[in-house]
């Protein structure tokens, strides 16, 4: 099931051109946590793209979010990111 949830986020965030792009799964981490307990997924992203230049860190991360926001709350509970720029 998790390896679907990262395979989709990835397609979703093609969008955005990444140079790099690392999903990790981290739901292991948040066991018993109220998110955890619907099996929804906790992910780190780790996203370089050239569209993230001459914005601020929440800029950036509002650009993921867009591409994604509606799998939040399930079947992502949580999304940890690293946006950075080229």
């Amino acid at each position: 099931m998790t390896k679907e949830r990262i395979d989709l986020v990835h397609s979703r965030l093609q969008a955005l051109e990444p140079t790099q792009l690392d999903i990790i799964d981290e739901s292991h981490l948040h066991a018993g946590h109220a998110g955890s307990e619907s099996g929804a997924s906790h992910l780190r992203v780790i996203i370089t793209s050239p569209q993230f230049e001459g914005l601020r860190a929440l800029q950036r991360h509002r650009l993921v979010y867009d591409q994604v926001s509606d799998l939040i709350p399930f079947p992502i509970h949580a999304l940890a990111i690293v946006a950075n720029t080229n």
